[in-house]
């Protein structure tokens, strides 16, 4: 069929019409028009090959069950089933947030190492909450996401894939995301399979390279169907494997990834290694789930302080000393709160969650207190509490505060607080 001109009226499955504004653009399922809908502007995915009853019942179906979170750009409305064509609408992307792509070609970069561990967590908790609701993602890769630079706020479009477990569409993805176990036709995609893809993801968002894609893919000059299964599929080798270095990167192919891998702490490079490793590789069930992925990356927000520099950098609570990694700076060894599993750094601008102070809490979004400088005598350092609720801080002399919200707990050794549902921290060095 042609393609819609401008005013052309487009009739929805619920009642009512959209009204096509412009073509946006165009890819291989189809076309993306801006149309509008009562006064409001939306985008509608047009397909332009040939659709099953299926997929239309499917999409309709996920509609009905809603967004598993507000980062995804979720269909809303089908148009109506006509000679095995239609399209959906969904809301329209703000033109501050940039395609994933384009950070991996450092044509956007990341404003701080805050806004990309952002990233790391909306992204780790948006496919935690999509396999909480039963689906799977199915076609996961570098063009499904767009970030906002400065915030780390992340999109996740062209979720029209996305299934039931068990069910699959006849969609396995783009190869270089695939795990080997659909590169090799081994399995259909699957909540096993889209774990893999989240890890590669987020390497890839870390490191600004692909896991697998060292000197044995740079060697190789056509990337030929076979040695995509060889690559991706029979015989993948990560490129920081501790135990084989047949695949390293290559200096000035792969120099993100060299530059980068050093600096990140420990507990990160061994998510990695275990994530593409044999047990990642070669057993599906061994993957890190999504709630794993998202208490990494809440350990390593709370250890990521900015340095008097003006530069972001981390910190390892347990180093007697830690440097700046921009300008080289000691800044030696910060007090801590110590609460549950957590070490937040208490450095000035650094903020608890309620991950942190709620009992069985896990929503890393909600702040609950932050590290404040005393206006007349910087050298004194605070915990104001911004939650809601009344804190009982113990001094070192064992005299007893309630610390109200607004109010401050003063950062010494030796303090300690009990956060709401009785969850208690200490402040140590």
């Amino acid at each position: 069929m042609k393609e819609f001109k401008q005013n052309d009226k487009i009739e929805l499955k619920v009642g009512g019409t959209i009204t096509v504004k412009l073509k946006l653009g165009e890819g291989g399922q189809g076309i993306v028009y801006l149309v509008e809908m009562n006064g409001k502007q939306y985008a509608l995915k047009w397909y332009t090959h040939d659709c099953t009853k299926d997929f239309y019942d499917n999409l309709d179906n996920n509609i009905k069950n809603g967004a598993p979170t507000e980062s995804f750009l979720w269909p809303q409305f089908l148009t109506v089933w006509k000679e095995k064509r239609f399209g959906y609408i969904m809301a329209l992307r703000p033109d501050e947030y940039k395609d994933f792509s384009h950070f991996l070609l450092a044509k956007v970069r990341f404003a701080s190492l805050s806004a990309m561990i952002n990233a790391a967590l909306q992204i780790s908790n948006a496919f935690r909450e999509l396999h909480r609701k039963g689906y799977s993602y199915q076609d996961l890769n570098d063009g499904n996401f767009f970030i906002h630079p400065t915030s780390g706020e992340v999109l996740i479009c062209d979720n029209d894939n996305v299934a039931p477990y068990g069910k699959n569409l006849g969609i396995a993805g783009k190869c270089r995301y695939m795990a080997p176990e659909v590169v090799l036709g081994k399995t259909k995609p699957n909540a096993d399979t889209d774990r893999f893809s989240l890890s590669v993801i987020l390497f890839m968002l870390l490191f600004n390279n692909h896991p697998l894609e060292g000197k044995l893919i740079a060697a190789v000059p056509c990337m030929t169907e076979e040695n995509e299964r060889r690559f991706y599929g029979s015989t993948p080798i990560f490129i920081f494997d501790p135990t084989n270095d047949t695949n390293r990167p290559v200096m000035g192919v792969h120099t993100n990834a060299i530059r980068r891998w050093p600096i990140f702490p420990q507990f990160v490079k061994d998510a990695f290694i275990h994530a593409f490793g044999s047990d990642g590789i070669d057993e599906p069930h061994k993957r890190k789930p999504e709630n794993e992925w998202q208490k990494l990356f809440v350990k390593l927000r709370d250890q990521t302080v900015k340095c008097s520099c003006g530069n972001e950098t981390f910190i390892n609570p347990d180093a007697a000393d830690s440097r700046c990694l921009n300008c080289n700076k000691s800044l030696g060894k910060p007090l801590q709160l110590s609460v549950g599993r957590s070490k937040v750094i208490l450095w000035p601008g650094q903020k608890t969650y309620a991950c942190h102070t709620k009992s069985a809490s896990d929503h890393y979004r909600e702040i609950s207190g932050e590290i404040i400088q005393n206006k007349n005598n910087p050298s004194l350092w605070g915990l104001r509490n911004l939650s809601t609720d009344t804190w009982i801080a113990t001094m070192p002399d064992n005299t007893q505060r309630n610390i109200k919200s607004t109010e401050v707990v003063p950062i010494l050794k030796g303090v300690s607080v009990m956060f709401a549902s009785g969850v208690k921290g200490e402040i140590l060095e």
